[in-house]
């Protein structure tokens, strides 16, 4: 099982999204503690990025990096989808 770490600036961002978004943000990273077996959730992993992988979720993306080898996963932005996200 994977260890959820929160990053202020992801914390901070999350706290400005709409509450219905927001609640399915959270849902789903939730279920990240059992990435990478979570098939349902719409992961991408990105190529040269700053950070490892995406997860959709609506009209927002979840930044994540993921350390396999101690199994935590740490949230670094939660950004509405636009030209800039990546």
């Amino acid at each position: 099982m994977n260890e959820i770490l929160w990053h202020n600036r992801a914390r901070k961002q999350i706290k400005k999204i709409p509450v219905h978004y927001r609640e399915a943000i959270l849902e789903s990273v939730d279920q990240l503690t059992i990435f990478p077996k979570c098939e349902q959730l719409d992961i991408k992993e990105l190529k040269s990025h700053k950070y490892d992988y995406r997860l959709r979720v609506g009209r927002y993306r979840v930044l994540f990096n993921y350390a396999n080898v101690v199994k935590i996963i740490e949230i670094q932005e939660v950004k509405k989808r636009d030209e800039r996200t990546y």
